[in-house]
């Protein structure tokens, strides 16, 4: 039997970056990927753009910034900027610290992964997934769905967690590592469009406002956000409602019951639009409101303060429906009933539990040897570039503690 260094399950960005930084330590991987090529879902990322860090980090960015800060004092933003313009990648960093390449083409880090790869003669073995990993004495032995068997003296795991199923993360790397002795924590899908309820979503679908939304919990705001918001034929997306959605699916497991509060009107004050209804006396109500809002919402909000017709005049109407009406511009709440699934999920809430793992060297603690990068961990960021960020620092650290380097740092 041929007994390998080191042998990499998983090339996605932390397989890919564990390899080139093995291998930059005099090792000389295997990478082994189940799917025909290298690096499916870095090419979806950032809608193709591949947002591929934020300059402005932190670990308070993550669900776990204590475990996380150790491996990004490694290898954090500005090293990744660095690392990947010395093989080609030219930064283009956004006001907001996201980051993508010059070329706003994901491709672009497949083609330098490619480059990099057959330059140092990495093998990669496409087509190839793992079914089970055992451990004899010091070697481990890999056997995959196909028939091959192979044969290493440590393995860096980093298949990904349970989103995007069709890029090759299906979760089915989670039993893989329990029968290994390691607990999973639970697992829901995060960075993910949210379902409402709600009788107006199909009349509303395919408006988009950009304004503030608030994750809320018993009258309390959890998380606010800013920015896009998209209803749909289900309820609401947009990258406010990405960054809201693992909080809001956390508390639905918790059997709470959270809501959104969307607010219709941030620049123009209450006191404002109390004014305008006193002086539109002699106006229809939805005229009332026409230039204040999209024109979709107003027969909706109208329905919603339980004002009869749209045509009464705002003189007809009693004040304490009109000031519903008002109070709905600034406070409308919706009840959040779940999620879209991990088929559109950009992120895995959840994983390998993180007592079971080194936090400086992202080695098992309970068998000597393996080793875990990426999503698989349980961790998980916010959007806009957190996520292939831990991606790239843990597969950097994974993959320069495996290959027995830095042992005393």
């Amino acid at each position: 039997m041929k007994e390998n260094d080191l042998i990499i399950i998983g090339a996605g960005a932390s397989g890919l970056m564990a390899a080139l930084s093995a291998n930059e330590n005099g090792i000389m991987p295997i990478i082994l990927e189940k799917n025909n090529r290298i690096g499916k879902k870095i090419l979806v990322t950032g809608n193709g753009r591949c947002n591929y860090t934020n300059v402005l980090l932190t670990k308070n960015d993550y669900n776990k910034p204590d475990f996380v800060e150790k491996v990004l004092s490694k290898f954090g933003p500005q090293e990744t900027v660095d690392y990947f313009e010395s093989l080609g990648i030219v930064p283009k960093i956004e006001n907001d610290g996201k980051t993508y390449p010059m070329s706003e083409q994901a491709s672009s880090f497949l083609d330098v992964f490619l480059y990099e790869l057959n330059k140092r003669n990495i093998k990669i073995e496409l087509n190839q997934a793992v079914m089970n990993i055992t451990k004899n004495k010091d070697v481990f032995a890999i056997n995959t769905v196909e028939g091959k068997k192979y044969f290493a003296k440590r393995v860096i795991f980093c298949v990904g967690g349970s989103s995007m199923p069709l890029t090759g993360s299906n979760g089915s790397g989670y039993e893989i590592v329990e029968r290994l002795g390691h607990n999973i924590t639970h697992i829901f899908p995060a960075l993910v469009k949210l379902k409402l309820e709600s009788p107006y979503l199909k009349q509303l679908s395919g408006v988009k406002i950009n304004s503030q939304v608030d994750l809320m919990l018993d009258n309390e705001v959890i998380q606010s956000e800013n920015g896009d918001i998209l209803f749909t034929n289900y309820g609401i997306s947009g990258p406010t409602i990405l960054e809201l959605s693992r909080k809001a699916n956390e508390l639905i497991n918790l059997n709470k019951k959270p809501a959104l509060k969307v607010i219709l009107i941030q620049n123009v004050s209450k006191s404002k639009v109390i004014e305008r209804f006193e002086n539109a006396g002699e106006k229809e109500i939805g005229q009332g409101l026409i230039g204040l809002l999209n024109k979709r919402f107003i027969n909706v909000l109208i329905k919603e303060a339980e004002i009869e017709k749209v045509n009464l005049l705002v003189n007809e109407i009693p004040k304490k429906n009109i000031y519903k009406l008002i109070d709905l511009l600034y406070d409308w709440r919706f009840v959040i009933k779940g999620s879209l699934g991990f088929e559109e999920s950009q992120v895995t809430a959840g994983g390998i539990n993180l007592d079971d793992v080194d936090n400086l060297t992202l080695e098992s603690k309970i068998i000597k040897g393996l080793y875990f990068a990426g999503e698989i961990l349980d961790i998980d960021g916010r959007c806009g570039g957190y996520n292939l960020q831990w991606a790239w620092s843990s597969g950097y650290v994974a993959g320069k503690r495996a290959s027995k380097s830095d042992e005393n740092d």
